[in-house]
């Protein structure tokens, strides 16, 4: 770490740079290779905690990993032959954004401690502000928000949890403090986070309460190490490993027929499922608890192979009525029973409709763009929305992927940016949006092509947001996001010189854009 980024920041400290990305996750570290990759220097990477690399930075539970392989979870440009195994632990991911800030030497680029409240536009001078919890300043021509999905874990309003006398945490913020062995826990959901971190608590805790409110569909975990011979093939002989990130990518991008184009394919893949649920779980009554019903892939599809054995532990119960509410000493269900615990986890996921991760963003006239997507969050490829010109979103609505790696749709987005950022510099503009039409037009499509995919069959999932719409997942091949995103097509958006921009309103006038509540101007 730099010394300006370790810094105590002064009080209403104000940096002015052409860039500010918010988040130094995945998305937010690759947009800052590619800037210095162009030769751009001016811009600051805003970063809540005290290090970097985002979700696998904050997920440490035990038994953390990728359910994507590896090599495909990783760029394309910086590739890692060492990965241990098929499917990296948290700790190698962790250690691999590391390697890439060293390597593109970004960590002076990082403000630390940095957690952004609010983002404002001033149009006459097209320039964003962005504030940060500790009244620091970041005034950019260019804001862009790489957040994550990931990054706002989703605890539910369970009555009573403020009375339970124990311990609780979620998954994405473990404590590895409270010593959970001997104990009696609840964990509370069997989604992606659970299954992992399961099989490492039942063989611990004394007793394990796992309340489960819909089974997933979980398939065998295809996993290996990888051996000292091939790890060194990967390093001697670099096209070797791209040959097997491309055969990756293909074999995964296949899977976007069943998905997107023919869901009763999925149907091929239910027998594999419940075979591999008969073989680990022999009680038949346990089995039919966690069998689904609902077609395969609707939810999310999740890999394990410890998962099932660890619940069929004799310490374990799976408790499938619903939550009545919590007490001091535990977890009262809606059939009247209470079951005292030490400790609660949730494994409950996250709010992945928040796009912007609880940040105030006001764009042209005042308008908050998180009032806007409440109900509906729609962007222009996911990643700009008309009134809130240069502000660009990674991993915005609708790229989301159940069949491929999301690192694929992140290096598309930057491709997008990146071309945005040229044309602004080649045509001196001062603004770039996309147009209102095309944003409504593109939206509607996508909508269109959801209604026919496995997302859309019956289930209730968190791809889909309160109203029942699919503002998560992309609908097709990512090769045709790839072809959408490539460059920018100057028609769909509203390109705008510095000359053609609104005059300032004189003093003491509003001009449309509200200052934040609590904030200096």
């Amino acid at each position: 770490m730099s010394a300006a980024a370790s810094a105590a920041p002064a009080a209403g400290a104000r940096e002015r740079v052409r860039v500010v990305i918010i988040g130094s996750g995945f998305a937010g570290l690759g947009l800052a290779i590619k800037l210095r990759e162009a030769g751009v220097d001016d811009f600051v990477i805003l970063e809540r905690a005290d290090a970097i690399g985002g979700t696998w930075r904050d997920n440490h539970y035990p038994g953390c990993a990728c359910d994507v392989p590896a090599h495909l979870y990783s760029y394309s440009f910086f590739g890692n032959p060492d990965w241990s195994e098929t499917y990296a632990p948290q700790p190698e991911l962790r250690a691999y954004t590391e390697r890439c800030a060293a390597r593109w030497q970004l960590h002076r680029f990082v403000r630390f401690g940095a957690e952004v409240t609010a983002a404002e536009l001033d149009e006459a001078a097209a320039t964003w502000t962005v504030h940060t919890r500790d009244g620091r300043r970041f005034v950019g021509d260019v804001v862009v928000a790489a957040i994550g999905g990931l990054s706002r874990p989703l605890v539910p309003r369970l009555p009573g949890l403020e009375r339970f006398a124990g311990p609780t945490w979620h998954s994405a913020a473990w404590n590895h403090d409270v010593p959970l062995a001997g104990k009696t826990v609840a964990a509370i959901g069997t989604g992606a986070s659970a299954i992992q971190f399961v099989p490492k608590l039942a063989p611990e805790v004394a007793r394990l309460h796992l309340f489960q409110r819909t089974p997933p569909w979980i398939l065998p975990r295809r996993e290996r190490a990888f051996s000292a011979r091939e790890r060194a093939a990967f390093r001697v002989v670099p096209g070797l490993r791209r040959l097997h990130r491309a055969q990756l990518y293909l074999g995964h991008e296949l899977r976007a027929l069943p998905f997107t184009v023919e869901p009763r394919l999925l149907r091929l893949l239910e027998p594999v499922a419940r075979r591999h649920l008969a073989r680990q779980v022999p009680d038949p009554a346990l089995r039919a608890r966690l069998t689904p019903a609902y077609v395969m892939g609707c939810k999310r599809i999740l890999i394990s192979n410890d998962y099932y054995p660890a619940v069929a532990r004799a310490n374990v119960e799976l408790v499938t009525d619903g939550i009545r509410e919590l007490t001091a000493r535990g977890v009262v269900t809606t059939d009247g029973r209470e079951r005292a615990v030490d400790a609660i986890v949730f494994g409950t996921g996250f709010d992945i409709h928040d796009y912007l991760g609880g940040l105030r963003v006001i764009g042209r006239g005042g308008e908050e763009l998180g009032a806007r997507w409440r109900t509906s969050p729609e962007a222009y490829l996911g990643t700009m929305a008309p009134g809130f010109p240069n502000l660009f979103t990674m991993v915005g609505p609708n790229t989301g992927l159940g069949h491929n790696s999301i690192i694929f749709m992140i290096e598309c987005q930057l491709r997008l940016i990146m071309s945005c950022l040229r044309r602004m510099r080649t045509h001196a503009l001062a603004t770039i949006e996309p147009r209102a039409d095309v944003t409504r037009a593109y939206n509607d499509e996508l909508q269109r092509r959801l209604a026919g995919t496995v997302w859309m069959t019956g289930c209730t999932s968190w791809y889909q947001n309160a109203a029942g719409k699919n503002t998560t997942l992309w609908p097709g091949f990512t090769l045709e996001f790839a072809a959408r995103t490539r460059r920018m097509r100057p028609a769909d958006y509203v390109l705008r010189r510095r000359d053609e921009l609104p005059a300032r309103a004189p003093a003491g006038v509003a001009a449309g854009v509200p200052s934040v509540p609590g904030r200096a101007a």
